[in-house]
């Protein structure tokens, strides 16, 4: 996520990161790079030249150059000015009505129905409530059956009226359909359409006027970067939503849209799509994100994803297993199906201050579990219990069983033996120890 602005960024403050004597030209040259990475990762210029300007005002005003340590002061100030940027704090969503309704626009193709499934998975789970969906796009024939799906996987109902061709009176059914359910929360997706269509325009703009929705979520593609920008604010004109959802921005490596958006429709990100997943959609903190595109990680939204995860009864009975020396291959690969429900691995890896830099363009595959897991679905409970039973003759059956090659059989048994030795030093305080093994650990 947003790669290589940060690595811009990273190499424009890499002379103000060093020792030696920081003068007013190399900080202009430095933010001269700094408006340079950013006109790269497609921010608008006049929100690049303002930002880069906002940034010397203040490390004029601070004394950057008489600091003790005038680089880590200008990376908290350059810090500071992209989480003003980008919203400054949290925005969440307003579900004070009964029921609150969500209006969903925005363009084809940017996500808003797989969105739509997103958001009703969130807040059922988050907040509890009881959603309905209601199928407003009566153009593309596969929508409404796109969100039946979601609907289907998630356990939430789906508003639809395959006969009627007004999404006016489809969404203003589905509100009446919504209060004798006792559905607490009305999500509408509507259908993709341009700001230039002045006929589709008017459609959604006759359901906010018909619905009065609570809120009014713009979605938005965010790879398209400055088009998406500029498409937000012809929406807002006609809708004055109340914020923007920014989706696939696990493939934005530029971070363009994400940095001028709120400049220029002056409303914020509320969520952002992480992943294909429907679990993948995640709240929008500036100041996280800030701390992303420099480089220093994200460790609060990883403990949050973490915690969300993580059993604690069976942690402790975890606990338990590994002080006793029983941890075995079952409760390893328990361990692996939570880590894959976090999210995408290097969005994760991203999230460890200096991680994601290490890992570069390195590509995990998240495929690479799939192998793990026949591997140990190959074992007999007994083996699964027990690795010690695990001869030469019995890891060419797993390997057999798998479909794998036997080196990767070991490879897996050396890792477990690695992991379980570092979980154990990990209760018995021997931290020095475990980051000497994690360095070996491959």
């Amino acid at each position: 996520m947003f790669d290589s602005l940060s690595n811009k960024l990273e190499s424009a403050l890499k002379v103000l990161k060093g020792s030696g004597k920081i003068t007013e030209i190399n900080v202009a040259e430095t933010l001269k790079e700094v408006r340079r990475a950013l006109l790269d990762a497609d921010v608008n210029f006049k929100i690049a030249k303002d930002f880069t300007n906002r940034v010397k005002e203040k490390a004029i005003g601070q004394k950057v150059l008489t600091s003790l340590q005038p680089g880590q002061l200008m990376v908290k100030i350059v810090k500071d000015e992209l989480t003003e940027l980008m919203g400054s704090s949290v925005t969440e969503v307003s579900l004070s009505q009964n029921p609150s309704v969500i209006l969903i626009s925005g363009l084809q193709g940017s996500g808003k129905t797989t969105f739509s499934g997103k958001l009703a998975l969130y807040l059922k789970n988050k907040k509890n409530k009881r959603p309905l969906l209601v199928g407003c796009d009566v153009y593309r024939p596969a929508a409404i059956k796109q969100l039946q799906l979601l609907g289907a996987q998630i356990d939430v109902p789906v508003y639809s009226d395959a006969e009627e061709k007004n999404p006016v009176k489809i969404a203003k059914a589905a509100l009446i359909k919504a209060k004798q359910q006792n559905n607490d929360l009305v999500i509408i997706d509507t259908a993709g359409r341009l700001s230039i269509d002045e006929v589709l325009m008017k459609e959604i703009s006759d359901i906010h006027k018909t619905v009065k929705p609570e809120e009014t979520l713009f979605v938005v593609d965010a790879m398209t970067g400055q088009d998406a920008v500029n498409t937000a604010k012809a929406f807002h004109d006609t809708l004055n939503f109340d914020g923007v959802i920014l989706t696939k921005l696990d493939g934005d490596t530029r971070g363009g849209a994400a940095l001028s958006i709120k400049s220029v429709v002056s409303k914020p990100i509320k969520f952002i799509g992480t992943g294909e997943k429907l679990e993948a959609l995640d709240i929008f903190y500036p100041e996280r994100m800030a701390d992303r595109i420099l480089g220093m990680g994200d460790v609060v939204s990883l403990v949050e994803k973490a915690q969300e995860q993580f059993n604690e009864e069976q942690a402790r009975k975890i606990s338990k297993k590994i002080a006793k020396n029983q941890f075995g291959f079952d409760d390893f690969l328990s361990q692996i199906q939570q880590v894959k429900k976090m999210g995408n691995m290097k969005d994760l890896m991203g999230m460890i201050p200096g991680a994601g830099k290490m890992m570069g363009d390195v590509d995990i595959d998240e495929n690479s579990f799939k192998y793990i897991e026949a591997i140990i679905g190959s074992m007999t409970n007994k083996e699964r219990a027990d690795p010690r039973l695990l001869n030469h003759s019995r890891k060419t059956r797993i390997a057999k069983g798998a479909g794998r090659d036997i080196s990767e059989v070991n490879q897996l048994i050396k890792q477990f033996g690695q992991m379980s030795k570092m979980m154990k030093m990990m209760q018995g305080g021997k931290r020095k120890q475990m980051m000497q093994m994690l360095q070996g650990f491959k």
